[in-house]
């Protein structure tokens, strides 16, 4: 059994939250109950995933999309009180952590999807997304198909860059804006989640890889992992809600 608060200060200061400009407020985002003795994680805030949560024990949900975000009206519609009734009647903490899941270099998506792929992130690319290198270079081929192991799912690939890929830029879910910048920085890839309608011919006038995943498909890796450290530094249980969604 741990407290609720001290989790939440835990995390924050691991992932240094302070330091990215959010759209939605990190951390607590619902208070429910004060001791937790089960997380349970997920990419994406549903009522449906609150009401899984509730009956599996849980006492917290860790998100990496959360419910409140700036660019959505400051009104309780349908959807918003439905999942948080799901919340209130299961007495559960809501906690989202969004840009500095991203970012973090070792319990990040970008990060953690760089090493899932086999290489090694060097630095921060576009400030959240990871800067990597392939010890051993590879083609457009088998980068998909190391993406496709990790998602489960054919990505979209406009194959055309180099033969050799070396250095790959990665940036989870909807990064697919940031080709240009990777084109610019000399990475003969791209790896996001979601494509922008540009990126076919971009990538094609740039000579870059191009590679999307699927928004949520590239983002289940960092609050897995960031569960685990919550459950071996406050000795709870933990446990991941797999919700596909094909976006």
């Amino acid at each position: 059994m741990a407290r609720r608060d001290d989790i939440v200060t835990f995390a924050n200061e691991l992932l240094d939250v302070r330091s990215f400009p959010e759209y939605g407020r990190p951390g607590l985002q619902v208070v429910g109950a004060e001791d937790v003795s089960k997380v349970v994680c997920a990419v994406s805030s549903s009522r449906e995933l609150f009401e899984q949560a509730a009956a599996a024990g849980a006492q917290l949900v860790l998100v990496h999309h959360g419910l409140f975000w700036r660019n959505e009206p400051l009104f309780v519609d349908r959807r918003l009180r439905g999942r948080l009734e799901a919340l209130f009647r299961g007495d559960l903490s809501l906690v989202a952590y969004h840009l500095a899941l991203d970012a973090h270099a070792e319990l990040g998506n970008n990060a953690l999807l760089a090493e899932r792929l086999g290489a090694r992130r060097e630095t921060a690319f576009a400030e959240i997304g990871a800067g990597a290198r392939f010890d051993e270079p590879v083609d457009a081929a088998e980068l998909a198909r190391r993406l496709q192991d990790v998602t489960g799912r054919e990505p979209l690939v406009f194959a055309h860059g180099p033969e050799r890929i070396e250095r790959v830029a990665i940036v989870t879910g909807g990064g697919g804006t940031r080709l240009i910048e990777a084109a610019h920085g000399g990475y003969e890839a791209l790896v996001t989640g979601e494509p922008e309608e540009p990126s076919l011919h971009t990538a094609r006038e740039l000579g870059i890889h191009f590679l999307a995943g699927g928004h949520y498909a590239t983002e289940t890796l960092g609050v897995q992992a960031l569960a685990a450290r919550l459950g071996e530094r406050f000795g709870v249980e933990y446990e991941f809600v797999e919700l596909p969604n094909p976006v």
